[in-house]
């Protein structure tokens, strides 16, 4: 908003851009007018995706703005969850900022939660960071597949990363350079031809066994999400979104498995359980600690000096647990922090949790009890992907309506 402006609400907004989510600009650069002031104006429940650039900013050269209040900023943020902004550009100019109310401003920086420098990030590197940081613990050792041209920006977060080997259909020639150089050399760099088709039939021998079928060649898409079965019946073009990513990680992952996602992420995978209900309850529980790696409390550890990435992931897996650790793994916990800190309390989990909106989860096969919804409905899923046709389909259809 530009200019003039009174009496006013923003709310329930989401996304991400490569500027200012949400921006009251009373007068900027060469923008000014007579009457600029900004007043009596409500900004509630903003959500910043996919590490956005400032969540809320005010901006102000000359005019004033009063009477603000902004609440209920969630997300997360490469710069600033909410900004001040003078704008000085003639002698004399002055930012008036008055009557500011700042009121459950959650927002943080996801560079923080996952160890990241302060570095610009390009499209494949941010979409590696988030694919290893859905799970932290599963990611020491990995192999990285890219479907894009591997840049500069994405070999520089793999240089510090602990990784085997990497696929992609090309490489720029400075990150090429610098992967030849990760593991003394002995890193392993694959090219493949991004126009390869696998044949039609898959063939494997077991103990004089020769087992024949075709291949999974579907391409997971909106229209596999058409049948709503609940009384609810929107889905946000973000969450279908989610929902296909989580669909499609699902495809090769070991079965039984059940993959929470959102915002366009995994967060949590279980896969290859016996019962689907176990392989909920493993999603749910990676999916949690995602959660709350960026709580106020998590951020706020201090770790000793010289403390490596691993052992910081460590301490931050093991403290959000805090309330089912042994007395000896709290100890160890604490010999890696230069404070004790403040445990996230049962209450606070839960209201961290739930200010999370558009939680996805989707499933390899249909869901044959309620028990998966109960337990997903704990970790605030708002929507879910199953294929049907259990006998207590309408069961499960019940529970979700609850």
């Amino acid at each position: 908003m530009n200019g003039f402006a009174r009496n006013g609400r923003i709310a329930n907004l989401k996304g991400a851009t490569s500027d200012d989510l949400v921006a009251l600009n009373a007068d900027e650069g060469g923008f000014v007018c007579d009457n600029c002031d900004m007043e009596n104006i409500t900004i509630d429940g903003i959500y910043a995706g996919r590490n956005g650039y400032t969540t809320v900013r005010l901006l102000s050269r000359t005019a004033k703005l009063t009477s603000i209040v902004i609440r209920n900023v969630f997300g997360s943020y490469s710069t600033n969850a909410v900004s001040f902004t003078h704008w000085a550009k003639e002698p004399g100019d002055y930012g008036w900022f008055d009557g500011v109310v700042l009121d459950g401003i959650c927002a943080s920086s996801s560079r923080k939660s996952q160890f990241l420098p302060d570095a610009d990030l390009s499209p494949a590197a941010r979409a590696y960071v988030r694919a290893r940081g859905g799970d932290r613990m599963s990611s020491f050792g990995d192999v990285v597949g890219v479907s894009d041209v591997l840049d500069a920006s994405l070999a520089t977060v793999l240089r510090r990363e602990v990784s085997d080997l990497i696929i992609a259909p090309g490489y720029e020639p400075d990150a090429l350079a610098m992967l030849k150089e990760k593991k003394k050399g002995n890193y392993l760099v694959f090219e493949i031809d991004p126009d390869y088709q696998s044949p039609e039939l898959e063939t494997r021998e077991l103990f004089g066994f020769s087992l024949r079928q075709k291949r999974n060649d579907v391409v997971v898409s909106a229209d596999h999400f058409r049948n709503v079965v609940t009384e609810a019946k929107a889905i946000p073009d973000d969450v279908l979104e989610t929902l296909m990513v989580a669909t499609v990680a699902l495809k090769y992952t070991q079965s039984n498995s059940v993959c929470l996602a959102y915002d366009g992420q995994v967060i949590g995978m279980g896969a290859g359980q016996q019962s689907r209900v176990h392989c909920t309850r493993l999603a749910c529980g990676k999916a949690d600690k995602w959660f709350l790696q960026q709580h106020p409390k998590t951020l706020a550890l201090q770790f000793r000096d010289g403390l490596k990435r691993p052992d910081k992931a460590n301490i931050v897996d093991q403290f959000v647990l805090w309330d089912e650790l042994s007395e000896r793994e709290r100890k160890t916990l604490l010999q890696g922090l230069g404070s004790c800190p403040d445990p996230i309390t049962t209450a606070e989990r839960v209201e961290w949790i739930n200010r999370f909106a558009g939680v996805c989860l989707s499933s390899d096969a249909y869901i044959p009890f309620r028990d998966n919804i109960d337990r997903a409905s704990r970790s605030n899923v708002q929507y879910v992907a199953q294929a049907g046709s259990s006998l207590r389909d309408d069961q499960v259809t019940e529970a979700a309506d609850e």
